[in-house]
C-alpha cells in the first residue's frame, strides 16, 4: 500500500474534527450531570462519545496506527504513526457554557508531531497544520507576531491555579506588558495567529500539546518545555509556547531563574 502523504493525513484529521464538532453541538449548553475521574477532573458524555467515534474512524481507516487518547488510554504506542486525541480540551469551560474549549487531533510520526487540528466548535473556528505545509485558521494562512523584548510581550496562561505559587511565573508576569488567563487550547491558536507572544503552562499531557505543535511551528513559533527542549511522550508537562525561539529563551531564563 502506498503511504499517505501529509496533505492526505491532514484531510483525514479534518474529517475527524468534523465528527467531533457534530457530537459537541448535540451537547453544548445542554449537558446532563458529569462524572469525576480519579484525578478529580470532570468528564462528560461528550468527551467519551467523541473519543469513541474518532477511535472507530481511525481503526477502520488505519488499523496499524496507534492511538493515545485522554479518556480511553493508549493502544499501539510503538506504531510508526500514533494519533493523540483530546476530545474536549477545556471540559470545565464546556460544562460551564463557555465557548473557549476545543477538540485536539494530532498525529505523531516516529514520535514527532506532524499533523494537528484544533477544532473550536462553539466558536465555529478551526486551526490546522501539517509539517511543511504552513498553518491556517479558517483556511487562511497565519503567522505569529514578530519577536519583541519581554517588556513588550503579551503573556498567556491557560490554567493559573498550578502556576499561581510558582516564583518563576511570578517573575515573568512582572516583566511582560500584561497577562491574559484561560482559553485552554484556543490560547495556543492565539499565539499562532499573532495575538499572544508567550504562553506558559504546567501539567500538560501529550494529548494536550501534540496537535498544537505543528500549528504553532508552522506559523513560525515554538512549543517546547521550560528548558527549551522538544516535547516528547516522556516530557513532564511544563510547556512554553512563544512567537520566536528568542522570546522563548528570554522567558525560560526568567522561569528557571537562570538569567
Amino acid at each position: 500500500m502506498t503511504p499517505l502523504t501529509l496533505p492526505q493525513l491532514l484531510a483525514f484529521a479534518h474529517g475527524l474534527a468534523d465528527e467531533a464538532r457534530s457530537v459537541v453541538r448535540q451537547h453544548f449548553r445542554n449537558m446532563p450531570e458529569f462524572e469525576r475521574k480519579a484525578d478529580g477532573t470532570p468528564v462528560s458524555i461528550a468527551d467519551r462519545a467523541i473519543e469513541r467515534r474518532l477511535r472507530q474512524r481511525i481503526a477502520a481507516r488505519f488499523p496499524d496506527h496507534g492511538v493515545l487518547g485522554e479518556e480511553e488510554g493508549p493502544t499501539r504506542l510503538d506504531a510508526e504513526h500514533v494519533w493523540a486525541l483530546d476530545p474536549i480540551d477545556g471540559t470545565k469551560a464546556f460544562l460551564a457554557g463557555s465557548p473557549l474549549f476545543g477538540s485536539l487531533i494530532g498525529l505523531l510520526h516516529r514520535g514527532e508531531p506532524v499533523v494537528g487540528v484544533l477544532e473550536a466548535p462553539a466558536l465555529g473556528e478551526r486551526w490546522a497544520a501539517a509539517k511543511g505545509l504552513g498553518a491556517a485558521h479558517q483556511s487562511r494562512k497565519i503567522r505569529v507576531r514578530q519577536p519583541r523584548p519581554l517588556a513588550e510581550c503579551v503573556l498567556g496562561c491557560t490554567t493559573p491555579d498550578p502556576m499561581s505559587a510558582d516564583p518563576g511565573f511570578s517573575r515573568l508576569r512582572q516583566q511582560v506588558r500584561w497577562t491574559t488567563y484561560g482559553g485552554d487550547c484556543c490560547a495556543y491558536g492565539f499565539v499562532a495567529m499573532g495575538g499572544i507572544d508567550v504562553l506558559v503552562d504546567r501539567g500538560l499531557k501529550p494529548w494536550d500539546w501534540c496537535a498544537l505543535v505543528p500549528i504553532v511551528q508552522e506559523a513560525g513559533g515554538v512549543l517546547l518545555d521550560w528548558n527549551l527542549q522538544p516535547l516528547s511522550l516522556q516530557s513532564e508537562g511544563s510547556v512554553l509556547c512563544a512567537s520566536h525561539r528568542d522570546v522563548a529563551a528570554a522567558a525560560s531564563a526568567v522561569l528557571t531563574g537562570s538569567n
